[in-house]
């Protein structure tokens, strides 16, 4: 832990006193995420995050802001922990961190424990060559180690189910852009860049000045647009799937508009521009929107039919409205907040979108409520509301 006191004084201190600085510094953080694992396992073990209606995940997730993966790992962390003692000891030290845990919950899921099992597997064995490895070498090396663990647990390999070989992560920027990380099996991969390079030796115009990596994402892109095109692909909760951005009229129909004046589908914002762009092949519905931002009016129906009003729901509440869930729209179900069999009426005023686990929440003893101003609040069967925490403060 750092003892000069604020990061500007660093300039005071020699390089070696810098290295030992940053070695400290490492071993703290190893020290309280062993402690934030064993927290967030003890929470799971108890099943605390129920109280406010959610998993381990979520919670994490809604009330500490953390990424699904951050969220993922400590939940997985935990797990190993219980298992592999020698590891959870030696991370409490500070000798072993967070991600060199993660390494060793490869080898900790259900079917590999079954396995080893009956195999004979002595988990005190690995425990300790795991911890050994971790302490005293470098990273790669409890990676080789795992990976030799598992081989001989199954030399002849997994099942050839494709299935398992199959990754695929999307992970949002805060411009709407989107990182692609995945893994194929040899079968899979083959359909997907059949698929890729027949766009991209399609699409070679002369003078082309676009790299390798360019030509494919443009490639993949184009795949999705035709896709989305034949009309042919599985519906999200009744709808069609689309592009969509919702943008006021007089953005779309006039020459302005600033940099953030369209909202998409799935949640990235757009300008003016490249919404105009966007509506020059696409068909645009007229909405009418209340001065709470609800809609009144959709387009020139007469009956607000069951298509009409999930589309409204979700351009109001934009997902899952219970406390500290993210769950998206193309998840959630429209919520009727007095039972239409205790003469609730099927409209939008009357209406919630909620996850599928959060709607059955809902149906056992949670509560959620609109309030005038807009915002949706969360209440406990006991009759106490639910709260996301305050941001985060700096330490003093």
């Amino acid at each position: 832990m750092c003892s000069s006191g604020a990061i500007g004084d660093t300039a005071a201190l020699t390089d070696a006193e810098i290295l030992d600085e940053v070695a400290a510094a490492v071993a703290e953080r190893n020290r309280i995420d062993a402690r934030l694992t064993r927290l967030v396992r003890a929470a799971e073990n108890r099943q605390a995050p129920e109280r406010d209606g959610l998993r381990s995940r979520s919670c994490l997730r809604g009330h500490c802001r953390l990424s699904a993966a951050a969220a993922a790992r400590l939940v997985g962390n935990g797990r190993v922990l219980e298992h592999l003692p020698a590891l959870a000891e030696a991370h409490d030290a500070g000798l072993v961190s967070a991600e060199q845990v993660g390494v060793a919950a490869v080898v900790l899921t259900p079917e590999r424990l079954a396995a080893a099992a009956e195999r004979g597997v002595d988990l005190v064995e690995i425990d300790a060559v795991l911890t050994g490895l971790a302490v005293e070498h470098e990273h790669t090396d409890v990676v080789r180690a795992v990976r030799h663990y598992l081989t001989w647990l199954d030399p002849d390999g997994p099942e050839p189910d494709p299935t398992d070989g199959r990754r695929l992560t999307l992970s949002k920027h805060a411009d709407g852009s989107l990182s692609i990380r995945g893994e194929l099996d040899a079968v899979g991969g083959e359909r997907f860049q059949a698929a890729v390079e027949s766009f991209v030796q399609a699409d070679r115009p002369a003078g082309d000045q676009r790299s390798r990596a360019q030509r494919l994402g443009d490639a993949l892109v184009q795949l999705a647009d035709n896709a989305l095109a034949a009309g042919g692909l599985p519906t999200l909760r009744t709808v069609k799937p689309h592009v969509a951005v919702v943008i006021d009229h007089e953005d779309l129909a006039a020459g302005s508009g600033g940099p953030a004046a369209g909202r998409m589908g799935f949640g990235a914002v757009i300008s003016a521009a490249r919404a105009r762009w966007l509506a020059c092949d696409a068909t645009v519905s007229r909405v009418v929107m209340g001065p709470d931002g609800a809609p009144l009016d959709l387009g020139r129906e007469h009956r607000l039919a069951d298509r009409h009003l999930r589309r409204a729901v979700e351009l109001r509440d934009g997902g899952c409205v219970f406390a500290g869930c993210d769950a998206p729209t193309w998840w959630a179900e429209v919520h009727h907040l007095v039972h239409w069999l205790d003469g609730g009426e099927t409209n939008l005023d009357n209406s919630a979108l909620l996850c599928e686990r959060h709607h059955t929440k809902v149906h056992h003893g949670f509560r959620v409520e609109r309030r005038p101003d807009g915002r949706w609040r969360t209440w406990r069967p006991d009759g106490t509301e639910i709260s996301t925490p305050a941001p985060l403060l700096h330490a003093a």
